[in-house]
């Protein structure tokens, strides 16, 4: 990763300066911050992790949100996952045969909650990941799809910088 202090060496591209963050919102309103964790880690209870992280990395990916792409990609191949499928998941409709039904499931569903101009989830979406996940497991993977939605609004409101997680960081 280039950063603004690392210079390019000799003959090679220069890269354009990171932007700076806009707002430091989690120093500024730790409490908040703090109940954003534990939101984050009540809803992620008993789902997979690669189904986690692949649906957190789908919705950023919609929102653009650098910053949890960055992050969220590499949790993601630190959990095991490939680089193929991560690459492949931003046109996971034409990739399908990289995913399982239950995966697809749970990516329609990410769209659907992640994208709500038309105000609501379909049904047909909604039914599909019901016949795939246990009522629980559903809840779950609802309340993980809402969460990186909010996350999503901090960093792209804040204009986080991405580049400099580390895996686990936030554990």
């Amino acid at each position: 990763m280039t950063t603004q202090t690392d210079a390019p060496a000799a003959g090679t591209a220069e890269y354009a300066p990171e932007i700076a963050p806009r707002l430091a919102w989690a120093q500024l309103v730790p409490d908040v911050y703090k109940a954003m964790i534990r939101l984050d880690t009540a809803a992620k209870q008993g789902l997979d992790p690669k189904l986690y992280e692949l649906v957190k990395i789908r919705a950023s990916q919609i929102n653009h949100c650098a910053l949890c792409i960055d992050m969220h990609s590499k949790d993601a191949l630190a959990a095991g996952e490939s680089v193929e499928r991560i690459v492949q998941l931003s046109a996971w409709e034409e990739s399908r045969h990289f995913y399982t039904g239950k995966e697809l499931a749970a990516l329609e569903l990410t769209e659907a909650v992640t994208v709500l101009t038309d105000g609501f989830v379909p049904d047909e979406v909604y039914e599909r990941a019901a016949e795939l996940f246990e009522e629980t497991e559903l809840a779950q993977l609802i309340a993980a799809i809402t969460v990186i939605n909010a996350w999503n609004r901090f960093g792209v409101t804040c204009r986080m910088t991405p580049g400099h997680y580390q895996p686990g960081q936030h554990k």
